[in-house]
């Protein structure tokens, strides 16, 4: 999503990830990676567990969780992954953005 984070933003999306690791292992693969949407830590798993995100430890942890929220909070858009590999393309959220901007003009 790094790549193509202009493509989100210039259709008023936001990328926000969520993750397992603490602030400070955030922070530093943020910067060494130069990720240029926001990082949430969740070690506690607490954000995880609101939208229900599936944690398997045989499946190496936390299992993909993407969503697309509108502005009034409302989910428009979930996909929970099977694998670690599981995960849709950008063209996908991209048209369900593209959709959802277009029914609200």
């Amino acid at each position: 999503m790094s790549d193509h984070y202009a493509e989100f933003t210039s259709r008023g999306a936001e990328i926000l990830a969520v993750g397992p690791d603490g602030v400070d292992a955030f922070k530093k693969y943020w910067a060494k990676e130069n990720i240029p949407y926001i990082g949430l830590p969740d070690p506690s798993h607490l954000v995880a567990g609101q939208y229900r995100q599936e944690v398997n430890l045989f499946k190496l942890g936390r299992m993909p969780l993407n969503c697309i929220v509108d502005i009034e909070g409302r989910i428009r858009y979930v996909h929970y992954g099977s694998s670690m590999a599981d995960i849709p393309d950008n063209e996908t959220f991209l048209d369900v953005i593209e959709k959802l901007n277009a029914s609200s003009n």
